[in-house]
């Protein structure tokens, strides 16, 4: 056919169809083909059978025998055999067995009940006899549900069929039985549906042989009557005397090639009528449709290429066939963990993570807001220290009366406040440690392709962490020991007595960040009763001063302005149906804070967000709420309340250096407690995995069973490279292809809105104008016809225009289809007499 690029491409787009189909969804291309559509016994088995020149390779019944989708692939091969894509290494050579397996594969799928399925059965069928097609069957349309069907077995059939066809690089063989109202052809509407261009639709006529005497189909076959744009071609199939009496398909062919040779209406088109003739055709019009998808098919697999070669670039250094590629593979997979463990952690420029927050970015949230929440959490309350600080002062002075302030009180009351530090230093380790076993195991995820190997590297990583756990803490308990053993009051920092003495409790108050510094901007969501207006998100923005919400990020509606004065944060529970977390903020003064609120909840998205906000609000000076001790009965009042105003001084002098003093150790246990976990457990970590994790891999097992891949994975790399090879090939192909191959021209649009848009409406919604027969000319009459040939009108009721007499000279028939309203059908022509038939060709 001169299209020889073409025909090397059928082949490989049946290829990629099979690779497509074992890799899934993710690679679905919309890969020419031709589907075949008709209604239920119009003839589309045995055109298909034709087509691959052996008998009842295809399930037959009465009803829905084809229930699922065939994608049948022809191969033009030297030996004649099938395979099954479900079946793969398997060759049937009895295409009776081919036929019981795809009934077989139906009922897994769709039981017994004549139920359909989308999910296609790929069979690819080896022959001398075929030239390179790929073809779906699908099931034939019906109206009514018959037995077993389900009720909405019509729109089932519909939907399924819909599809197929509705994509662009799908050719439609629509199927159609010569005895039948074509203008009516379910076939047909519903490739005008999804092709109102005509540019994707064949008919092709079935049955003439089972035509009334006297009729035929010529004025269809030749384009003229009921025109399509790529025109009709008739095929002779079996008749069921032939199916029943195994007739051998050379010998069907041959029948039909008589018939078309021996019809007086058809002998002048024979060479363009038959199965043979249609099998070219369908090549034919398949490479050229192939052409012309080319653009889009090629866009489509470059960019399928490029998505693939993500997946892939984890299997270019495996070689099966290489001894050494074990060895290499762990070498690789293991610096690879090592690469991801540190960039995690320490960050990095390249793919970066949009949508979550590294390990590295979480590590340095608790560093520096979850660890100075924890801090400020142990701030004093006042009240009790003032207690405790006067207990100190009577029991040092004991049955003396002291005039000086003691300094052991200080010293005493101070080691008490530092040994509290202990408890949120070990907190902080304990949130690291869990961050780095996230980061651990999210990293060795990448090693799936060896489970063995994955389980072994997050064991070993995971307990080193675990040890170095210990020794970090150890040291934390050690820092803070050495602040207990010596208290240094000539810290340049300390206020030192004399200063004490001068202060008051009113220059003790925090220092606060500048007035007008913003500390924070974001969403909240304020959590108020529906009664009250129910939860609306705000833009808060949090300055030293004050608390402001807005409208929106613009800040040009301003809600509401709290100032922090006497506020405290609180937390709140959780709510049974709300996915939200949220904290409390309230007066401590009980006045209220928000119109008649005595508290406003704040609600976040996550706990992180929460903690964060926390850790803003104590940089403007809003502290969390304290726990009131339990036990009050165990305070004095007269202890508490009444104090001589010497105690009194000397309580105040020990608070503010107390105050000073604790001030000086938590900024530098701040400052300790992230350069000592970096030290010995994150720093200590990476260059564990750097120099010393291939050690521990190697003493664990045997090399071999560490590297064995996983059964999933194995056949994934298998599809994965298959696909990755077979695109490629493709793109060489179609390159080669696009600039060697001429394709025949698309014929010219045709009048095709002969087409009935509606299903055959019942007579009674037909309108009272609907078409019907002249008196003048009643169905199967012959007669000499006077006059002129009537003029051709158009039907009201279809916007059909009916068949136009031609009558030859002397006599008109027509041939009326009882269902069809009166429309009549095919003319009929008078018989003729034969011509001469070619040598060889009995009559």
């Amino acid at each position: 056919m001169g299209n020889r690029g073409m025909e090397d491409l059928i082949p490989l787009i049946n290829k990629l169809q099979d690779a497509f189909s074992s890799i899934g969804q993710s690679c679905n291309l919309d890969l020419p083909q031709i589907a075949v559509v008709g209604g239920q016994s119009a003839g589309k088995s045995s055109v298909l059978e034709n087509f691959v020149g052996r008998l009842d390779f295809l399930p037959r019944g009465s009803g829905i025998v084809t229930r699922r989708p065939l994608i049948l692939q022809l191969v033009n091969n030297k030996a004649e055999y099938a395979e099954f894509l479900h079946c793969k290494g398997r060759k049937f050579v009895d295409f009776e067995e081919v036929r019981q397996e795809i009934e077989a594969e139906t009922d897994r799928l769709t039981g017994s009940n004549k139920g359909i399925s989308p999910i296609p059965i790929n069979l690819r069928v080896y022959s001398p006899n075929v030239l390179n097609l790929t073809l779906i069957d699908l099931p034939g349309m019906t109206k009514v549900a018959v037995g077993d069907q389900p009720p909405d077995i019509e729109h089932q059939i519909r939907d399924m069929l819909l599809q197929f066809i509705t994509k662009e690089s799908c050719l439609i063989l629509a199927v159609t039985p010569a005895n039948m109202d074509l203008a009516n052809s379910d076939a047909l509407k519903i490739a005008k549906e999804v092709d109102p261009q005509g540019l994707r639709t064949i008919g092709v006529i079935t049955k003439l042989d089972l035509m009334d005497e006297g009729t035929d189909a010529q004025d269809i076959l030749e384009n003229k009557l009921l025109p399509l744009r790529r025109g009709y071609i008739g095929v002779v199939n079996r008749s069921q005397k032939d199916i029943d009496g195994k007739k051998d398909i050379r010998a069907a062919m041959a029948a039909e090639r008589k018939f078309f040779l021996s019809h007086p209406a058809y002998r002048h088109i024979a060479e363009r009528m038959g199965t043979p003739h249609l099998q070219k055709t369908l090549n034919q019009q398949l490479t050229n449709h192939i052409r012309d998808t080319l653009p889009g098919l090629r866009s489509k697999l470059q960019s399928q290429l490029l998505s693939l070669e993500k997946e892939v670039e984890e299997y270019k250094n495996f070689r099966p066939d290489d001894p050494a590629r074990k060895t290499k593979a762990l070498l690789q997979m293991v610096q690879q963990f090592g690469v991801d463990f540190e960039k995690c952690i320490e960050g990095s420029g390249d793919q970066v993570d949009t949508s979550n927050l590294s390990g590295g970015a979480k590590i340095n949230r608790i560093f520096h807001e979850r660890f100075p929440f924890e801090l400020v959490k142990m701030e004093f309350d006042e009240k009790e220290l003032r207690k405790e600080i006067s207990y100190a002062i009577k029991n040092i002075h004991g049955v003396r009366t002291g005039l000086f302030t003691p300094d052991l009180a200080f010293e005493a009351i101070v080691k008490k406040q530092i040994i509290k530090l202990k408890e949120p230093c070990l907190k902080c380790i304990d949130l690291v440690i869990q961050e780095l076993i996230n980061t651990v195991r999210q990293c060795t995820n990448k090693l799936g392709s060896y489970p063995r190997l994955r389980d072994e590297t997050e064991r070993i990583v995971t307990t080193y962490v675990r040890e170095r756990e210990g020794k970090t803490k150890d040291q934390v308990l050690l820092l803070i020991d050495i602040e207990l053993s010596y208290i240094n009051t000539n810290h340049e920092d300390f206020i030192g007595f004399a200063n004490a003495q001068q202060r008051t409790a009113a220059n003790v108050t925090k220092k606060r960040v500048m007035p007008n510094q913003v500390i924070r901007r974001g969403w909240l969501t304020i959590n108020i009763s529906i009664m009250k207006g129910g939860s609306k998100d705000y833009w808060f923005v949090l300055t030293a001063e004050s608390l402001s919400w807005y409208k929106d990020e613009e800040e040009k509606e301003k809600k509401y302005m709290l100032p922090l004065d006497n506020l405290k944060l609180r937390d709140v529970e959780k709510g049974f149906m709300s996915s939200k977390h949220v904290f409390a903020i309230f007066n401590t003064e009980q006045r209220n804070v928000y119109k008649d609120l005595r508290q406003i909840e704040l609600a976040c998205d996550s706990q992180e967000d929460v903690d964060s906000w926390k850790a803003s609000f104590l940089r403007a000076g809003v502290y969390p709420e304290k726990d009131q001790p339990e036990n009050d009965d165990a305070m004095n009042p007269t202890d508490t309340l009444s104090m001589d105003p010497q105690l009194e001084r000397q309580v105040e002098t020990i608070r503010n250096l107390v105050d000073s003093y604790i001030g000086i150790v938590n900024k530098s246990i701040r400052d300790l407690m992230p350069k000592t976990i970096m030290h010995l457990m994150i720093n200590s970590a990476k260059d564990f995995i750097h120099s010393e994790l291939l050690a521990y891999l190697y003493s664990a097992g045997d090399q071999g069973s560490l590297m064995e891949e996983s059964a999933e994975q194995a056949q994934r790399r298998d599809e994965m490279l298959r696909m990755y090879h077979a695109l490629k090939e493709a793109l060489v192909i179609i390159g080669d292809i696009s600039t060697t191959t001429i394709s025949t021209p698309v014929p010219p649009p045709v009048d095709d809105t002969w087409i009935a848009k509606d299903p055959s409406p019942p007579p009674a919604s037909r309108p009272a104008s609907a078409f019907v027969p002249p008196p003048s000319r009643p169905p199967a009459v012959r007669g000499p016809t006077p006059g002129p040939p009537p003029p051709l009108s158009t039907s009201p009721a279809f916007g059909v225009p009916p068949v136009p007499s031609r009558p030859p000279p002397g006599q008109t028939a027509y041939a009326a289809d009882p269902n069809s309203g009166g429309v009549p059908l095919i003319p009929s022509r008078p018989a003729r007499v034969p011509p001469a038939l070619p040598p060889g060709i009995p009559r």
